[in-house]
């Protein structure tokens, strides 16, 4: 995206049944350092962030059965839901992209973290769930 420099990998998201059994694993297995779990209402799903010496993995657990991610697990299983990118001014992003014709499939709000964000459908991105987070500007 001419124009758009600063994109990074922000995080890889994995939707698990249980958050306390992927715990289990990366934290207590592997040793990875976790962030204590949030739940993001807008989504209905709790998550946990994994540090992975970057960007992170950030766990995701339905707290709803009504939720994307407790539908995804239905039809899918466990496995990755989404990639995300770190953007720096995400209104700009996502108006080229609405002009480009790119499907987003909410209107910037705000998440865990604090960060505010969209989700891509995977019909413009080439298959694959994009989340576009807000770079922080402290």
């Amino acid at each position: 995206m001419n124009g758009f420099g600063g994109f990074k990998i922000d995080h890889l998201g994995i939707a698990v049944r249980s958050l306390e059994i992927a715990l289990g694993f990366y934290r207590d297995q592997l040793g990875m350092q976790a962030s204590e779990p949030e739940t993001v209402p807008a989504e209905k799903v709790k998550v946990s962030m994994l540090a992975a010496g970057g960007p992170r993995i950030e766990l995701l657990e339905a707290a709803a059965s009504d939720s994307v991610i407790a539908r995804f697990i239905e039809k899918r299983g466990e496995g990755l839901h989404h990639v995300a990118l770190r953007v720096p001014n995400l209104d700009a992003v996502v108006e080229r992209l609405r002009a480009a014709g790119a499907r987003i499939l909410n209107e910037p709000r705000t998440g865990a973290g604090g960060h505010r964000y969209v989700f891509v459908h995977p019909s413009s991105t080439g298959g694959v769930l994009l989340e576009l987070i807000e770079e922080h500007t402290n």
